[in-house]
């Protein structure tokens, strides 16, 4: 499946490659949340880092303030709309 034209397939892609590194970011964290669902729709996911949501929103505190809880839904309304999408191809 090409995922490239999927609204958030940035993010994905990003996330599978700092999951697989080990590396803590916003958009491993993203994947990490998603991974079911991703896992669902024929994506390989490594094992999630734990506590994914939390870390997400304490990343986003710290770089957005006040604006992480707007931040943090559009974040996870992005990758909801791959994983539709994604599904739809299917």
């Amino acid at each position: 499946m090409v995922i490239a034209n999927f609204p958030g397939a940035e993010l994905i892609k990003a996330g599978l490659a700092d999951l697989t590194a080990g590396l803590v970011t916003i958009e491993s964290l993203l994947v990490s949340i998603a991974a079911p669902g991703l896992r669902d729709v024929g994506l390989a996911v490594g094992p999630p880092i734990p506590d994914a949501e939390l870390q997400l929103y304490a990343l986003l505190s710290a770089r957005d303030g006040l604006a992480a809880h707007s931040h943090y839904n559009a974040l996870l309304r992005r990758v909801a709309s791959f994983r539709h999408a994604a599904a739809c191809a299917r």
